[in-house]
């Protein structure tokens, strides 16, 4: 089980540098943050852009991997993030994991102008966005003309790194979503039902199963060894602390092991913030028992 850490990029940089060096030092697997133009309560806060954000990381980092949890069509295009997420490889020296998920409904779904689309529009949209993302990142010249999205002879050269090109780490809770993580995944995100908050253990833990049973059926069904995606579970919706102690954050990681994970990611804690309450020294407590 490896275990990683979901950053804020909202905070003043040398405090944000001297955290990521120090859950490296760690000994974390990850580093992760989220891709917003804003969000929820921090909507009127600051919150810095994440690709320079992450390539700041990169370039104060050695060892731990990187990571969008997750960019959405909401406001990027395949061709430019594709240019993006290939340079940034480079500058991590591969190190790169490029989460992506269908967008939600709030402020980075209007913020370009228009209303958010209905949910079948979304997720066909986000079904098309991975697919073009999949190319772009494969191939130095890629052309395709869909419904959403054009790419008409994009260059990426000299390519991704990683080969044949970085992860893509997918967000999926809904049959579409999951095929699309067998077909074109390396890696697979949940936080178990979407459409709910603060779940009981057990309902968190039965709609994991439910969409690890589709995921496994698609992976089967194109032929594909089910193991051969990692599979990340983002603690947060559920009832459950697991950070409240390193026993409880043990008890956790081992159910979910034992359902299949490779790793799990936690919000690193926030003083101040009304959700992510911990102390911040359970990061150091649960490294050193647990890495």
């Amino acid at each position: 089980m490896r275990i990683g850490v979901l950053l804020f990029p909202a905070d003043p940089w040398p405090q944000t540098l001297a955290r990521a060096r120090h859950l490296e030092s760690l000994g974390y697997a990850h580093l992760w943050t989220y891709d917003h133009l804003s969000w929820r309560r921090y909507r009127d806060l600051p919150w810095h852009a994440t690709i320079p954000w992450l390539t700041g990381l990169a370039a104060a980092t050695t060892r731990v991997r990187l990571g969008t949890m997750v960019t959405s069509p909401n406001f990027r295009h395949p061709v430019t993030l594709a240019k993006d997420a290939m340079t940034l490889d480079h500058i991590s020296e591969g190190r790169l994991t490029l989460g992506v998920g269908a967008g939600g409904t709030g402020f980075d779904a209007t913020v370009l102008g228009g209303e958010p689309p209905a949910p079948r529009e979304r997720t066909a949209r986000f079904v098309e966005f991975t697919e073009m993302l999949d190319g772009l990142l494969r191939e130095p010249a890629y052309s395709r003309r869909g419904e959403y999205y054009t790419a008409d002879e994009a260059r990426m050269i000299p390519g991704c790194v990683q080969r044949p090109r970085l992860p893509l780490a997918i967000a999926a809770a809904g049959p579409r979503a999951l095929d699309l993580t067998a077909r074109v995944g390396d890696a697979w995100i949940t936080y178990g039902d979407p459409n709910a908050t603060d779940r009981p253990a057990a309902a968190t833990e039965a709609a994991v199963r439910a969409q690890a049973a589709i995921l496994d059926e698609r992976c089967a069904a194109l032929g594909r060894d089910p193991a051969a995606l990692d599979r990340y579970f983002l603690v947060g919706n559920t009832d459950e602390r697991p950070l409240a102690s390193v026993a409880a954050f043990e008890d956790f990681a081992g159910r979910y092991e034992s359902l299949g994970f490779t790793d799990i990611v936690f919000h690193d804690p926030r003083p101040g913030d009304p959700v992510f309450t911990e102390d911040p020294e359970i990061a150091d407590a649960i490294a050193e028992r647990m890495l």
